[in-house]
């Protein structure tokens, strides 16, 4: 099976034989890029980084100008209409990646999917719909697609990790947004699988300790073996 996101996606590699994998998606309009570097400061010797650009596609949020996304975003708040059928081709294309690592001899339970603002709320639906339960979700600034549809639409991992961190100066996808989400989540998982933490004065991005924190979560819950 050929895995069309995964040709061309920037890979770091581990220092050691890789025993787990963290598949990291970026936002709205970036590359893989830019993320592998930062997730490089993070670095663990047995873990690799996988991080795919979305296809160019027309957004109808910014005037159908044509940029990497994962799918089209009609509006940024709660109760805009959604890509439906975007949402969930974006999803299939992510678990196609999952299976393509098991296939290579990573077992799922040793896989992460993270992702920032719209790779993060990919993430959560990807992971959230997946057969498989995953080692966790690393959730950056970020919403849950299809929220409307849950829990009926997951796959029953009350189990899964999460990891959800919003800037508290996020003009874009307000940190209240984030708020809901998490109780959202809370319905869907076991509410003590959900850490919500906020940064002061961060906007629409990652810092430092955001990373820090993002390293933790990653070696909690993928340890060396």
């Amino acid at each position: 099976m050929s895995v069309p996101l995964l040709a061309e996606a920037v890979t770091v590699s581990g220092m050691e034989k890789e025993t787990a994998a963290v598949i990291f998606l970026h936002g709205l309009g970036d590359s893989g890029h830019g993320w592998a570097d930062t997730l490089t400061g993070i670095q663990l010797p047995h873990v690799k980084f996988i991080c795919p650009h979305a296809p160019p596609i027309p957004v109808t949020l910014n005037m159908n100008a044509m940029m990497p996304a994962w799918f089209d975003l009609k509006g940024l708040s709660p109760d805009s209409a959604e890509d439906e059928s975007g949402i969930k081709k974006a999803a299939d294309n992510i678990k196609a990646i999952i299976e393509h690592e098991v296939k290579n001899g990573i077992p799922p339970h040793r896989i992460m999917l993270g992702g920032f603002s719209q790779g993060g709320a990919l993430s959560l639906y990807t992971a959230l719909t997946c057969q498989h339960q995953l080692a966790g979700v690393v959730a950056l600034s970020c919403w849950l697609p299809l929220h409307r549809s849950f829990p009926s639409a997951s796959s029953s991992h009350k189990n899964i990790p999460i990891l959800q961190c919003h800037g508290e100066m996020d003009s874009m996808i307000p940190v209240r947004f984030g708020g809901m989400t998490a109780e959202k989540l809370k319905t869907i998982v076991n509410p003590q699988m959900i850490t919500f933490k906020t940064y002061p004065g961060l906007s629409h991005s990652s810092c430092p300790q955001e990373m820090a924190t993002v390293k933790e979560f990653i070696e909690k819950y993928m340890p060396r073996v």
